[in-house]
């Protein structure tokens, strides 16, 4: 069971700034001063698709399990044959709590500059 105090984001960009509301949240999206509507958000496909990466650094359970971590998105992503992320999205939809439990413990384990 996930903790209480765990808050999913919402998924949404505006010129790569996430909005800092709850997941499922009414209105305009924001970010600090910035405000935009889900027709003015960036598209959902990550522009760090196709950079080259290296396997991110593995918890002592193994994950991410040789997955690389986006710069842009900040999500785990597998490699192709040459070491470049594949084609994904900023958000991943089957995401579980799980997976974001996961990410979060990596990130406490290793910082946010790693990767």
């Amino acid at each position: 069971m996930p903790p209480a105090d765990l808050v999913r984001a919402c998924p949404s960009r505006s010129n790569g700034r996430r909005c800092t509301k709850p997941l499922g949240h009414a209105g305009l999206h924001r970010n600090q001063g910035a405000m935009w509507t889900d027709a003015g958000a960036d598209p959902l496909h990550c522009p760090g698709s196709g950079e080259a990466a290296e396997p991110a650094p593995a918890l002592p359970d193994g994950f991410p399990g040789g997955r690389a971590l986006c710069p842009h998105c900040l999500r785990f992503v597998q490699l192709d044959t040459k070491g470049a992320l594949l084609p994904h999205d900023t958000v991943d939809a089957d995401e579980t709590e799980d997976d974001v439990l996961r990410a979060r413990e990596w990130f406490n384990t290793h910082g946010w500059n790693e990767g």
